[in-house]
């Protein structure tokens, strides 16, 4: 099966596949014909499907995707602007959390929702570690503490306003200021070579915390966690991530211990327009 193919009945020649093309891939060669790849279509194609979702008649089918493998979109289930604010403002970094495990389906069902993340070229370079044992995240977050000691001793001027010698006494007190006492930790990983992988595993983590929410999950950004990972040689041990694999983000999952019941206030939005 070549690149894609068309559906000779199905298609209108309408051009929108054509258009909506990242790549510029398609051609439609005259008003007549069906489109076909162009000559560099199959190096080319980044597989994002736009061709196969565009298309309001269920004509063109990719060799890796088909119309009937793709859902169609339910407008019932479209997100009103109101919607969208009000899960974007009731969206909170749950740092209390309940003494309770999370169902690894559950986890799992999280991570489906944010794998549908953009990515560069639409690469999906992110791969996820799921630290499940409540004891293996106590364990990697004293390792953090460590690296904290290393830092207030060794590199003062550099954590200088961190006030990192403050959250080392309070994690010798037995106060959790590193993952908070959450029963997970997932970790967002990816080549270390890999030049869209920062970004991707940005938004794919923040997909991640966004749904949260639907599944009675709170998250929070496990930002000391991932600091140690980047730059903490026995932490990256502790880790074992693929060879050429690197932490790019962290994030603690969990039940919430409280509600929110408010909505908080944030700064008014810096425009400049041009």
């Amino acid at each position: 099966m070549r690149l894609f193919v068309t559906d000779q009945k199905k298609c209108k020649r309408d051009g929108i596949c054509v258009a909506e093309c990242p790549m510029g891939i398609i051609a439609l060669k005259d008003q007549n014909a069906t489109p076909v790849p162009a000559d560099d279509a199959n190096e080319l194609c980044i597989n994002c499907g736009h061709c196969v979702a565009v298309c309001p008649h269920g004509a063109l089918s990719l060799k890796t995707m088909s119309p009937e493998q793709c859902p169609p979109v339910q407008k019932d289930l479209q997100f009103t602007p109101e919607q969208v604010e009000y899960l974007l403002r009731s969206r909170r970094s749950v740092r209390v959390y309940k003494n309770k495990a999370v169902d690894r389906k559950i986890i799992s069902k999280l991570i489906d929702m944010a794998r549908f993340a953009p990515s560069g070229h639409n690469l999906q370079p992110v791969r996820w570690l799921v630290i499940c044992d409540s004891a293996e995240v106590r364990k990697l977050a004293s390792l953090v503490a460590d690296w904290m000691r290393y830092m207030v001793r060794e590199q003062p001027d550099m954590v200088k306003g961190l006030h990192m010698e403050r959250l080392v006494r309070r994690w010798d007190a037995g106060d959790d200021v590193i993952c908070r006492d959450a029963p997970h930790v997932i970790v967002a990983h990816a080549p270390k070579d890999e030049r869209t992988a920062p970004a991707a595993s940005t938004i794919a983590l923040s997909y991640l915390e966004l749904a949260a929410g639907s599944l009675d999950l709170g998250a929070c950004w496990a930002g000391y966690f991932n600091t140690a990972a980047t730059f903490w040689p026995p932490m990256q041990e502790a880790l074992g991530l693929p060879k050429g694999h690197i932490s790019y983000g962290a994030m603690m999952v969990g039940y919430p211990k409280f509600r929110y019941h408010r909505l908080p206030l944030r700064n008014k939005a810096r425009i400049t327009w041009r």
